[in-house]
């Protein structure tokens, strides 16, 4: 421990921690911008400037540790005028065109410009014509936008060892450019989102299909019928959109928020991840008993479904084949339910909230469509979402709490689970061990394979049978893991692979929050769903149990493989560069 003064008061503060850390701890306010708490510091904005004692100049937070003596001021007369200086750099050099800005409303820079009345001392200077990147149905960039925080960049390196971003040119006309200045999406990126969710101001985020969807509930077609999908991550984020504490279960007023914007029936993605794991389960069984590619890798998260397909083809044969949840939903919706009803499958329109951006690129894969049929149209975000409820003036803290629609509806606590890193591991060996000893589990809860560390391993033993089983998320994480395998350094029957740290709590597509454990706090909401479940194992669920005996038949059967599995295929550079030059031929 060691003593530091913020603002003339002693305090007794762990040392190795930053200025900024130290501050924040004991509720001293200091600006950021460049700054997040997943990232290493950098000090590149100089937002978060504060006077130290001794020091000829003023000293960033974010990268200045603390010693022993230390005597720090935060609120100085030369601190803020230095934080308004800087600001007024950026802004000079920034397009003023908040109204019409996806960021609006969330942004750091613009709260900032707020917080310390920033004028435009120095006039604007920015090209407003530099082209957006379209190209990738999952994120937009719009670079005239950047402010040169270097958090994209940084996260796609650090945290998900992808190195998509580079800052290129030098000075104010530095920018986060791919390599040659390519279309994102033909780069090697996952459409992950992290880059759109660290992002402070609006230079990336997520394809805004809200706008498609706000229209088609405002301009209902007779006939049609509109399907709402919700992940297992949205309801323990989507209430920090709306001031709720973070880590709360907001179920029952999101239900409530979606049939308010129109929907005509919501379902819960939950249950589609019972399906996952009846048949992905079943999968690995089959494999388990009668042989086949090993390990087996999950196939839930389009991000790891991209990693692979562009850098590890050779593994195309040991992904499970099953489809993620949320194309399991839509499969159903648009074939069992449709028939329910009466309607088309073609009369539904499915939209599904997601907490990833790739989920909007997963919707695109030629292999997903069934019998020619596109089963989910649209894919919104989390916070997509809360955009619409707050546009629609829905005042969700007030909504009444609401159930899901039947028969699609109702879910397990193991397909909670899916929302957090191991979750869809735990699901799996419930399921698994239970249908192969045809006895129950002895214990529910697998310790073992819970938690945020970067890469766990565990051996499971069922009745003798030893399964040795590995967890990765963050995409850096998942790279050193399978360079490893591929080494034979690590062996495994079983892993499962999440893209974003956390897994979908993490997701591209949540909330922004910079609380430092937010991903706890998620997490924990996550179990605690679980826990509270009367049903905790998927093959449990009375309306799978259903659907199987009224419409699939078993797990694995030809009609589940029809329309609940999927294939892949060869993404690599050097496949793309060939289909490329052979469309310039044709």
């Amino acid at each position: 421990m060691v003593t530091v003064y913020i603002n003339d008061k002693p305090y007794e503060v762990s040392e190795n921690k930053t200025v900024l850390e130290v501050a924040q701890e004991l509720g001293y306010y200091i600006p950021t911008l460049c700054h997040h708490p997943e990232l290493e510091p950098i000090g590149a904005c100089r937002i978060c400037v504060v006077e130290v004692e001794g020091a000829r100049t003023l000293q960033p937070a974010c990268t200045t540790k603390v010693s022993d003596g230390m005597k720090i001021r935060t609120n100085t007369e030369r601190v803020e005028s230095a934080v308004k200086f800087n600001l007024s750099l950026i802004m000079a050099n920034h397009p003023h065109e908040c109204m019409y800005c996806e960021a609006d409303g969330r942004c750091e820079l613009q709260k900032l410009v707020h917080m310390y009345d920033i004028k435009p001392i120095f006039g604007v200077n920015v090209d407003m014509d530099k082209e957006i990147d379209i190209s990738s149905p999952s994120i937009n960039r719009e670079l005239s936008k950047c402010i040169k925080c270097q958090r994209c960049v940084r996260v796609c390196s650090e945290i998900q060892g992808m190195n998509i971003y580079s800052m290129v040119d030098r000075g104010y006309e530095s920018l986060p450019e791919t390599e040659f200045g390519i279309p994102v999406y033909e780069t090697n990126c996952i459409s992950c989102g992290q880059c759109a969710y660290l992002c402070p101001v609006g230079a990336i985020y997520e394809a805004p299909d809200w706008k498609k969807v706000l229209n088609l509930l405002n301009k209902k077609e007779p006939g049609k019928v509109y399907v709402a999908q919700t992940a297992p991550s949205v309801r323990v984020a989507i209430g920090e959109e709306f001031g709720v504490e973070p880590g709360t279960v907001s179920t029952g007023k999101m239900v409530a928020a979606l049939r308010r914007l129109g929907f005509d029936y919501v379902f819960d993605t939950n249950f589609a991840a019972d399906l996952t794991i009846m048949e992905e389960g079943y999968e690995l069984i089959h494999r388990l008993q009668n042989g086949g590619k090993f390990p087996m890798f999950t196939s839930c998260c389009p991000g790891w479904v991209n990693e692979m397909e562009k850098e590890w083809p050779e593994l195309r044969e040991n992904l499970s084949t099953a489809k993620s949840p949320q194309q399991m939903m839509s499969s159903v919706v648009k074939t069992y339910f449709a028939q329910k009803i009466g309607v088309k499958p073609e009369d539904i329109v499915m939209v599904s909230v997601m907490p990833c951006t790739a989920k909007k690129d997963e919707i695109t894969r030629p292999q997903q469509l069934v019998d020619g049929i596109k089963v989910t149209d649209y894919v919104i975000t989390t916070r997509e979402l809360g955009k619409l409820i707050k546009l629609k003036g829905i005042p969700f803290v007030n909504l009444p709490e609401e159930q899901y629609d039947s028969p699609l509806g109702t879910s397990t606590g193991a397909g909670a689970l899916f929302g957090v890193t191991g979750g869809v591991m735990e699901a799996a060996l419930r399921t698994a061990y239970e249908v192969i000893t045809g006895e129950k589990l002895p214990k529910l809860v697998f310790d073992s394979v819970r938690g945020l560390d970067g890469v766990r391993e565990a051996e499971i033993d069922i009745k003798g049978k030893k399964l040795r089983v590995a967890i990765a998320h963050g995409m850096a994480n998942v790279k050193r893991l399978l360079a490893e395998m591929k080494e034979g350094k690590r062996y495994y029957d079983f892993v499962e692979i999440m893209a974003c740290y956390g897994g979908c709590i993490g997701g591209g597509g949540q909330p922004k929050n910079l609380d430092p454990d937010i991903l706890k706090k998620r997490a924990a909401a996550i179990y605690s769903i679980d826990e509270l479940s009367v049903l905790r194992r998927s093959h449990e669920n009375p309306d799978i149990i259903k659907l199987y005996e009224e419409f699939l038949e078993k797990p694995n059967s030809h009609k589940a493989h029809h329309l609940l599995h999927t294939h892949y295929t060869d993404r690599s550079r050097a496949v793309r560069k060939a289909q490329k030059q052979q469309e310039k031929v044709n």
